[in-house]
């Protein structure tokens, strides 16, 4: 698949699913929720649904907002302290989004994941189940890792792969994934101004690995390379997945217009 047939079928995608990191959702100085980006991003979402697409959205950032509701400045290293954080932001996280997405006449529902849903058969049967008739409701999915009750045993770990596993899952034909740069570049944009974007990657081998980097924002926890963990899973299973900067208005309906936006990895075509 080209680059320009992979962002050609980009215009007739119905199953979407998308999903908003920390750093899109975060103002990064105070750690607080962006409430003009998160209003924006909402209001695009909705705007797809009501163009016919069916919109599954991934969101970070339960954590983040825990301690900001907690005035917590410093992310705890304990387990249950970080269950706790999540447990709150959850609901702080769920009372914005109903409030702005019912705003744009929007309705939707939490669907929470561990890795059980994704590894045991009849779990990841129900849970796919679930998304259908959520989606046939016309309602708008909003998941997130269970992180509440989490622990490593049954952690997925990131929110980059949770998106990649629920995209495979659903049959989904495109992942967008909104991240705080434009998408993956040659090196560390941040630290060299010569880095330059790359508008496709066909292959994901061990320099595109190589080239990820690692760690992102203080308040996030997947950098790049997650984020190419998960390019090689939506891929493998018939995905095509973007990198796209969630900073910007109208980046999503670009994309989707198959617009040289962002980094796209095209799916792999069945044998």
């Amino acid at each position: 698949m080209t680059l320009s047939t992979a962002r050609e079928n980009l215009k007739s995608a119905r199953r979407i699913v998308i999903k908003v990191g920390t750093s899109t959702l975060a103002h990064s100085d105070t750690g607080k929720l962006n409430l003009y980006r998160i209003e924006h991003l909402i209001r695009e979402i909705a705007d797809l649904h009501n163009a016919g697409k069916e919109i599954i959205f991934v969101s970070s950032g339960a954590i983040a907002a825990g301690m900001n509701k907690l005035g917590i400045k410093i992310k705890p290293q304990t387990i249950p302290e970080n269950q706790a954080l999540a447990a709150v932001g959850q609901g702080v996280l769920m009372h914005i989004y109903e409030k702005f997405f019912a705003e744009y006449g929007q309705t939707i529902g939490q669907i929470l994941l561990t890795k059980e849903n994704a590894v045991d058969e009849h779990a990841r049967e129900n849970s796919r189940n679930s998304f259908q008739a959520i989606l046939a409701m016309g309602a708008i999915p909003v998941v997130n890792e269970n992180d509440a009750v989490g622990v490593d045993e049954i952690r997925i770990g990131d929110n980059d792969n949770l998106s990649a596993i629920v995209a495979a899952m659903i049959d989904a034909e495109v992942l967008i994934i909104l991240s705080d740069i434009d998408g993956l570049y040659d090196g560390n944009p941040k630290l060299d101004k010569s880095a330059r974007l790359i508008d496709e990657v066909a292959e994901i081998n061990s320099d595109i690995e190589r080239i990820a980097g690692g760690a992102g924002t203080k308040l996030g926890i997947g950098g790049m390379f997650t984020k190419i963990q998960a390019a090689k899973l939506a891929t493998a299973n018939g995905v095509t997945m973007l990198i796209v900067n969630g900073s910007t208005n109208g980046n999503l309906r670009r994309a989707l217009n198959g617009e040289l936006v962002g980094t796209i990895f095209p799916r792999r075509e069945s044998s």
